[in-house]
């Protein structure tokens, strides 16, 4: 039946686990209304799947092959908007930092200060390429200010500092 795009008995597989399904989604503190989005999702997966013959030898039921497409979307929700916030928060740190300001001033933004205790936890090397990039200098002026090789070897350090502020400002794993 499933092989033959039956609408009906996907209809009734939709119908028989879509309040399960909302509710283990609960479980993963997903809002309701993603959960019905990745609930539909995972169904579309579902119905793919049977038509392409990819749950042909299927070693459980239906719903549990079902609530696991369902848990690995979930999974890649959180992937994505752990990517996003990463992204967009160093990039608005990046923009909104002076490396200038004064670490005295009582002033300081929730970002600044964010950035300001990440970048005392480097190392100096790290703390050197990110002060001289921060501050304006393009790769190929940091290459010869920190005597590196070449601008390839100070891009990938540059972009292991980066990462590991990131991981240290947001604990991100």
């Amino acid at each position: 039946m499933l092989k033959r795009k039956d609408s009906a008995t996907f209809q009734k597989i939709y119908n028989d686990n879509l309040k399960a399904f909302i509710n283990f989604a609960k479980g993963y503190h997903i809002e309701e209304y993603d959960s019905y989005d990745i609930y539909h999702d995972s169904i579309m997966v579902l119905q793919e799947n049977a038509i392409n013959g990819k749950i042909n030898d299927l070693k459980s039921s239906i719903s549990t092959y079902l609530f696991a497409i369902g848990k690995y979307k979930i999974f890649h929700t959180f992937r994505e908007k752990a990517k996003v916030n990463i992204t967009n928060d160093i990039e608005i740190i990046e923009k909104n930092f002076d490396f200038d300001v004064d670490f005295h001033d009582e002033k300081l933004t929730n970002q600044q200060t964010l950035l300001k205790n990440g970048f005392k936890k480097l190392g100096k090397r790290c703390k050197d390429v990110l002060e001289l990039h921060f501050s304006g200098h393009d790769l190929d002026e940091i290459t010869d200010i920190l005597k590196y090789s070449d601008k390839n070897v100070l891009k990938s350090q540059k972009s292991r500092c980066m990462k590991q502020l990131k991981k240290i400002i947001f604990n991100y794993e």
